[in-house]
């Protein structure tokens, strides 16, 4: 059972850590933000990821609260990273059949392994290499790893075991707290030199000795990583057609591990009839997401209590048949939900929504303005994304 305790499920928790880290997201980050110390230890970076991936917490309010302490040139580093999150949602989600690709590809690589044993091994931190074993081991006891172990991870997993590549992005799927389709999947495919293509990432003894204090600093590791090739991606399409904004008359509001602070995104609580948020274990990929998004829920319920016009409940299964339940029970024909990017939330809104058709009711799906303003511009790599950050940041603030 992961270690619950590092990442308490709930908003004021969120916001404790932000406002803790706030004063160090400058230089102290900047400068410190590759180490990594090792479990329990602490550490420069904000350990906020599982808060924005559920959107317990905005990618906004962490933003606006660094820049407001820090400064836009101070806070440059941190705010990179926080917008390489927002990158990478909207680049798979102008490119869905990206995702589609994984899983048929995780799925491929499953079923023609040549020696189950060695991935076994590695799963469970039994390969001999210093570091990764420690690391394999870290995460099944935390759910967490330092975003540099995960690249040193994904990087001997790919070029020293030989493992197949998408066979471990779903071990990091079902083992994080955190566990995100865009940020995942595509960092895999970029330290296998897939996403942008023949641009690999080379895990080293020297970087690995000097990033952890002389932790690790393990032998035998790949001198060369060579990319791996599949063919390339569509082109980015259009933002999805599907969103739209919510009503103002009464409707069901529904919150999803996807968007646990609907408030936040331009859906006011105080117009829905009733709520409904979601435990439905299915969407998330393994125990510590699991473990985390129903705290999250729960905690989601509670800070939509009294908020809105009826009573909030917590629903098991995220199904047409639950939802048409819930909206005849709150008379409305109308559903509103935080947009849910490519991933499993998303699949089963869409199977959702032809159940409600049915019944003749409506499902909509609100996109926040931070994906709307800026998920166009994640059309190419990331540093053509970056260049635009100051534009679209001042744009949002100016509002």
């Amino acid at each position: 059972m992961p270690d619950s305790g590092m990442f308490p499920p709930t908003r004021q928790a969120a916001l404790e850590r932000l406002a803790g880290f706030v004063p160090a997201a400058g230089r102290a980050y900047a400068e410190g933000r590759n180490l990594d110390p090792g479990p329990g230890e602490p550490g420069a970076v904000s350990r906020l990821s599982p808060y924005l991936r559920h959107r317990v917490i905005s990618e906004a309010e962490v933003v606006d609260a660094v820049l407001e302490a820090q400064g836009p040139a101070s806070a440059d580093k941190f705010i990179q990273e926080v917008l390489w999150r927002t990158y990478w949602k909207g680049w798979l989600e102008m490119r869905p059949s990206t995702w589609s690709r994984f899983l048929e590809t995780r799925d491929r690589q499953r079923d023609g392994l040549a020696d189950p044993q060695a991935l076994a091994d590695a799963e469970a931190g039994r390969t001999g290499i210093e570091g990764f074993d420690d690391w394999a081991r870290e995460l099944a006891q935390t759910g967490y790893l330092h975003n540099h172990a995960r690249m040193w991870f994904a990087s001997i997993w790919i070029f020293t075991l030989r493992l197949p590549w998408a066979l471990g992005a779903d071990l990091f799927l079902r083992r994080l707290v955190d566990a995100d389709p865009a940020s995942n999947t595509l960092s895999w495919r970029w330290v296998a030199g897939l996403q942008t293509p023949g641009k690999t990432y080379l895990a080293t003894r020297e970087n690995i000795a000097r990033f952890t204090g002389g932790r690790f600093a393990p032998s035998g590791l790949a001198t060369e990583a060579s990319a791996l090739f599949e063919p390339a991606p569509e082109p980015p399409a259009g933002l999805p057609s599907v969103a739209g904004a919510a009503p103002p008359g009464p409707f069901l509001l529904l919150a999803t591990p996807e968007d646990l602070t609907p408030d936040l995104g331009g859906i006011d609580p105080a117009r829905a009839a009733a709520a409904v948020v979601t435990l439905d274990s299915r969407l998330s990929f393994g125990e510590a997401a699991r473990g985390f998004t129903a705290g999250a829920a729960m905690d989601a319920a509670d800070r939509l209590a009294g908020r809105v016009g009826g009573p909030v409940t917590l629903l098991d299964h995220l199904d047409a048949g639950s939802l048409v339940a819930a909206a005849q029970a709150a008379q409305v024909r109308t559903l509103v939900t935080p947009y849910a990017p490519v991933g499993p939330t998303a699949d089963a809104l869409a199977q959702a929504a032809q159940g409600l058709e049915a019944e003749g009711l409506r499902l909509v799906q609100v996109l926040r303005d931070w994906d709307s303003r800026l998920w166009p511009h994640a059309t190419a790599g990331f540093f053509a994304f970056r260049k635009q950050i100051p534009a679209l940041l001042q744009q949002g603030r100016s509002r």
